[in-house]
């Protein structure tokens, strides 16, 4: 028996990267996995994969904007597996187009700052409204929101996504707050950089490195390492976890700042 037997999970976001090894390790831990997304033929192909792999899913699109969407996405889950049990909200507005022009505060445009909370807060909240409903009618669930490690700091770059994320974690000590009494759990997951193929072809050598020496761990983060713990949010193991905002980065936000200089000295020392 898998850590969520029995179990039906949505994950939006699911077409590809960190939805994708959610949603296979949630499904090869034995529960039935819907494969939302707005790339519909991503969603399919994942879908196909689980299923040549013994395992249950659906595929279906979703447009995190349009709460028509979200709601056609809840009910076709009930219609074909007759319950929800686990919600993963994953997708958000990360593509090359938003994340380009999310730059200087000084020449934010409105709209681009507006995309991001449209779909990366709106879009959780909404998911959120219409599943709670069934969580509840089901005896209780498990929500999982993926959030950011930029949530929580300071960076250069990409002030909306940043801010859009910190709504994320209040959302979800809000939603842990308003559903705990219906064994209604909601926790958030931060990664840090997670080098999909889509992550790595996008930077430098040079850039991963400099990232790389403020991990703590001695390795890059992989999807499945977001998928360990969502997969473990969702199980009853995690029963009696709520409210919480977990980062899943290698400690890469949890050291003082100098760290990777100090590292740096100490090994100059001893050479």
């Amino acid at each position: 028996m898998g850590l969520v037997a029995g179990k039906i999970a949505i994950v939006t976001g699911a077409g590809a990267n960190i939805g994708e090894a959610c949603a296979k390790m949630l499904a090869a831990q034995g529960a039935s996995v819907v494969i939302a997304d707005i790339n519909v033929a991503g969603a399919h192909r994942v879908a196909d994969e689980i299923t040549a792999a013994g395992g249950r899913a659906l595929a279906h699109g979703v447009d995190l904007g349009d709460e028509g969407s979200i709601a056609a996405l809840i009910a076709a889950t009930i219609a074909h597996f007759g319950k929800l049990d686990v919600l993963h909200n994953n997708a958000a507005n990360t593509g090359a187009g938003q994340m380009n022009r999310d730059g200087a505060l000084t020449a934010m445009e409105q709209d681009v700052w507006d995309a991001a909370f449209a779909i990366n807060t709106r879009g959780t909240m909404l998911m959120t409204k219409h599943a709670v409903p069934h969580l509840i009618v089901a005896g209780g669930g498990s929500i999982i929101n993926t959030s950011s490690g930029v949530s929580l700091l300071g960076d250069v770059l990409n002030p909306a996504y940043s801010a859009s994320k910190a709504a994320v974690n209040a959302l979800t000590r809000n939603t842990a707050t308003q559903f705990g009494r219906q064994n209604v759990r909601c926790n958030a997951v931060l990664p840090g950089l997670v080098l999909s193929p889509v992550a790595r072809a996008q930077m430098t050598e040079a850039q991963l490195a400099m990232i790389q020496r403020h991990v703590l761990l001695p390795r890059e983060s992989v999807a499945n390492d977001i998928a360990g713990a969502v997969t473990w949010l969702a199980s009853d193991l995690a029963g009696f976890v709520t409210g919480q905002i977990i980062s899943v980065d290698g400690g890469i936000c949890h050291h003082q700042p100098h760290y990777a200089d100090m590292m740096d000295m100490f090994a100059a020392a001893q050479a």
